[in-house]
């Protein structure tokens, strides 16, 4: 009798999301103090506990951790978490809302002049979306973009996705100033 009885199979999973939503608790309680250490451990716990078995979690806390890594100006980590959770999406819709936050926090990037970090180091990122072609066009072109290059249309035409596209051609766009 190696299998599990369903009551206990269905006890672990409670408790297993009772723990997640515990770190999640101290995760954002230690970001609230500026203790971006222990919010990106507790992150990194959430992520190990939900990848397999809670796709939904594991994106909120990859997004979570890449506003952590936001607020510490660790721009490339926090774009790099943010493509592992929509690499790891469990459905089109959370794909799609994944690429709106990403193409919001470039936006920031951009306003701020902050996009030239994306010049370097970017293989990690790169590495990570070894299996995903979409993804990799748009890190070539948010690559091309920070290096000051505007013809990104190779880039452009590997990707299928209409706002995943948008969120590139956004950052081609000049600042506009805006007045009340």
């Amino acid at each position: 009798m190696s299998e599990k009885p369903r009551f206990l199979k269905e006890f672990e999973v409670w408790e297993k999301k009772r723990k997640i939503a515990e770190l999640f608790r101290e995760a954002l309680e230690a970001e609230n103090r500026n203790e971006y250490g222990i919010a990106k451990k507790k992150l990194d716990e959430i992520m190990e506990l939900s990848k397999d078995e809670f796709p939904e979690i594991y994106f909120e806390a990859c997004f979570k951790l890449a506003e952590v890594f936001f607020e510490e100006e660790n721009y490339r980590g926090s774009i790099k978490c943010a493509l592992r959770a929509i690499c790891n999406v469990p459905n089109k819709d959370l794909y799609l809302v994944g690429i709106k936050r990403i193409r919001d926090m470039l936006f920031i990037l951009k306003e701020q002049g902050n996009l030239s970090v994306f010049k370097e180091n970017m293989e990690p990122i790169y590495r990570l979306l070894k299996d995903n072609e979409e993804l990799q066009a748009f890190v070539k072109g948010l690559i091309s973009i920070a290096e000051g290059r505007k013809d990104i249309t190779k880039y452009l035409n590997s990707i299928r996705t209409p706002e995943l596209k948008e969120a590139l051609e956004l950052l081609l766009k000049p600042h506009q100033r805006f007045s009340l």
